[in-house]
């Protein structure tokens, strides 16, 4: 247990943290972790709201609200932030992120153990900046880990963890947990085509991605 906060959470917050609980139960609910691996963030301003160390998702409720500072300074709440809190303000550091989700999705750390890269088999690979790339296993909650993820996330917005799992992140929470997601299926994906006797996947070119990549920036609704 920690000191006691130094504010109160702002309305922002609150609301912030209502959507942070219900991405966390929700990668549990979707099969991305088990128990309480994993974890999720968002930043308000120059607070980053964090999932709690060892607190299963399905307990969090509003008093259990968790924030630090960019230098990771606890400002909100007691309970004592996720173990990978210097992975999360790593990122937050050195991209515009405004939300990120860590999980241990099953096909995607399969494939993190299986190559440096994760093999052009889809497309949308370039709805994460290019080919996907495998951050070199480090102990959990160091400074290591996090240097590694930062070099693997280098003009990408997610990344493999050698033999633990996924960093996705976004403008928000939604585009980071559907990072999350779409990662985990191009995974499943390659695996699936990879298993296949006497044949190997059709793979395409970093061009190809590229050209997509392109094209997804005029993609959906206009506003």
């Amino acid at each position: 247990m920690q000191e006691s906060a130094q504010r109160r959470p702002r309305p922002e917050e609150t609301r912030a943290w209502e959507s942070l609980v219900a991405a966390a139960r929700r990668t549990v609910a979707d099969g991305l972790v088990v128990g309480t691996s994993g974890n999720v963030s968002v930043r308000v301003g120059d607070t980053v709201l964090v999932t709690p160390s060892g607190v299963p998702y399905d307990r969090l409720a509003p008093a259990d609200l968790t924030g630090v500072a960019l230098d990771g300074r606890q400002v909100l709440g007691t309970l004592v932030p996720t173990s990978e809190l210097p992975l999360h303000l790593a990122v937050y550091r050195a991209t515009d992120a405004g939300a990120v989700v860590h999980t241990h999705a099953v096909h995607a750390t399969a494939v993190s153990t299986l190559v440096e890269e994760l093999p052009l088999v889809h497309y949308m690979a370039a709805a994460l900046g290019g080919p996907v790339r495998v951050a070199p296993y480090a102990t959990y909650g160091t400074d290591e880990l996090a240097a590694h993820v930062l070099r693997a996330l280098d003009g990408r917005s997610g990344c493999l963890l050698r033999n633990h799992g996924t960093v996705t992140h976004g403008a928000t929470l939604d585009q980071a947990y559907d990072r999350t997601a779409q990662l985990e299926w191009m995974c499943r994906l390659w695996l699936t085509a990879a298993s296949v006797p006497g044949r190997t996947p059709a793979l395409l070119t970093e061009e190809q991605v590229a050209e997509v990549g392109q094209r997804l920036r005029g993609y959906g609704q206009r506003p």
